[in-house]
């Protein structure tokens, strides 16, 4: 149960995600576009029912992955949510009744197997659960600081892939640094209780980050097409992941021959990512999926 039940609870957190991101795309486009950051566009989609279904839907999702960091490790976890993209596809599929296109059945097939060999072959460790403030500061400065960089550089952009992909990539390093802070303060709930999880800083930092990962989201989303913005979020959240275990909790991977199942899986994954965003259905068109079956 040490593997098996943070992989169940990561894949009932990737599939929550991915029903909020179809339900979040169609919400996004139904309200004025902004050039530049907007905290109002929040406030314009909690009219929209279809935006609070999302919601609820992530909060699920954090539940979930709440679960899943409290038992197994972020560099396993987080890289299971490569998979919010394939079940987006299909979930998107299902709602507007179109079959997808064999190429992208087989995207979906290679991202699966890739995800399989490359975990399979690092089976990382559950590292250490105590992280130190003085690996936490640098870390929170590295992330803060590309996260806003990334940000700043797509607002200034126009709409089109540019901006988005920077969007999604802020996205991501937000999403990274909101998983790596709920775990510690995970582990907080589990030695102190509640009153510590209430009283850790930790606690109010992954709901800071987590806060600033959905204003993000909703401006990549409105920022350009899906082939720019979700592999820069797909991709980057399990890369920053990956090193923030490493970085923080001390996660080991294997090395070695490994190395080489390990960068085969990544080139699958990164493959039928490139191909579901691009192929695959803009969640900007999701009533029509024009894409799907190209």
């Amino acid at each position: 149960m040490g593997v098996v039940l943070p992989v169940l609870f990561a894949l009932l957190a990737a599939f929550s995600n991915a029903l909020a991101t179809v339900l979040q795309r169609r919400a996004a486009l139904t309200v004025p576009q902004s050039q530049g950051f907007r905290p109002g566009l929040v406030v314009d989609l909690l009219r929209r029912p279809v935006w609070l279904g999302g919601m609820l839907a992530v909060v699920v999702a954090g539940v979930g992955q709440a679960v899943a960091l409290a038992t197994g490790p972020l560099s396993l976890v987080q890289p299971l949510f490569v998979l919010e993209l394939p079940l987006a596809l299909l979930l998107a599929s299902l709602m507007t009744g179109r079959r997808l296109a064999p190429a992208l059945w087989l995207a979906v097939g290679g991202v699966v197997v890739g995800l399989g060999v490359a975990l399979a072959s690092a089976a990382p460790d559950a590292g250490q659960d105590d992280v130190p403030l003085d690996r936490w500061l640098p870390t929170l400065v590295a992330c803060a600081g590309a996260a806003v960089l990334l940000a700043a550089a797509g607002l200034r952009r126009p709409v089109g892939k540019a901006r988005a992909g920077c969007l999604g990539a802020a996205t991501a390093v937000c999403y990274a640094l909101t998983a790596a802070l709920m775990k510690d303060s995970m582990h907080v709930l589990d030695t102190d209780g509640l009153t510590g999880f209430l009283t850790t800083w930790q606690t109010y930092g992954f709901a800071a980050a987590g806060v600033a990962a959905v204003l993000l989201l909703e401006h990549a989303m409105q920022g350009g097409p899906l082939v720019a913005s979700q592999p820069a979020l797909t991709l980057g959240d399990a890369a920053v992941s990956l090193m923030l275990g490493v970085v923080l909790y001390r996660e080991d991977v294997r090395a070695g021959w490994w190395v080489l199942p390990q960068l085969l899986g990544v080139a699958l994954i990164v493959a039928g990512v490139l191909t579901l965003a691009r192929r695959g259905m803009d969640l900007r068109e999701a009533n029509k999926m024009p894409e799907a079956t190209a």
